[in-house]
């Protein structure tokens, strides 16, 4: 489908992202990945692929990479999804359903739906995730049901009218936040999140834990 591309953020995933290209071949969608352009490995890693872009972000983060690549992206639509390949890329037909059918703009996968889950959660995520997304449906009315899980498809155009600006983090709730605020069409759909393919984590789960709630705090006061 040519009118959407997958926005692939990579940090140190030299072990994950080549197996994890390999597995999209399958998928005729155009593939940008962004990264540092210092991280060598990775750059090196998929060298072998012709069927991608490679951008590399001029501003450092998770975040940074995102929005970059967003603004990048010419396409219709857009799909996050990670280098780790714990996200599966069989759930995109139906993710797309729902922008295309149900006239959606943007889809949030979940991992707290039925037929729904997680390889990857522990105590510390799942409980941090419900806290996150109960605050996020008492103070800002947002309906999706797992706020930090950044597997979604959305509409080029529009996200780029949002004028995000975290370079964290953050950028998981800054985007349904100031989606909600544009009265974007928003809706959860389920996904079983995958175990990493290699690599390790890039997220701190009580350190990124509180810069999202600070940036929670900070959108809320900034109506």
């Amino acid at each position: 489908m040519s009118s959407l591309t997958l926005l692939i953020p990579a940090k140190f995933e030299s072990e994950s992202l080549p197996i994890f290209l390999e597995e999209l071949k399958d998928y005729k969608y155009k593939k940008l990945i962004v990264l540092d352009a210092n991280d060598k490995k990775t750059i090196d890693s998929i060298n072998k692929f012709d069927d991608i872009e490679i951008l590399c972000q001029k501003q450092m983060g998770y975040g940074s990479a995102l929005i970059e690549g967003i603004n990048h992206i010419t396409t219709e639509l857009f799909c996050i999804i990670n280098a780790d390949g714990s996200m599966n890329p069989n759930e995109i037909s139906g993710m797309l359903n729902e922008i295309n059918n149900n006239n959606q703009d943007i889809v949030f996968g979940s991992r707290y739906m039925k037929n729904a889950g997680s390889d990857d959660d522990d105590f510390i995520t799942l409980v941090g995730n419900y806290i996150f997304t109960f605050i996020g449906k008492i103070f800002f009315g947002l309906k999706i049901s797992d706020i930090l899980y950044t597997y979604l498809i959305g509409k080029t155009k529009l996200i780029k009218d949002l004028n995000l600006k975290s370079s964290d983090f953050k950028f998981c709730i800054e985007l349904p936040i100031k989606a909600k605020r544009k009265n974007l069409k928003c809706v959860s759909y389920p996904c079983y999140e995958r175990g990493r393919i290699g690599g390790k984590k890039k997220v701190n789960p009580l350190l990124d834990g509180f810069k999202i709630f600070i940036g929670m705090a900070s959108l809320f006061f900034k109506k």
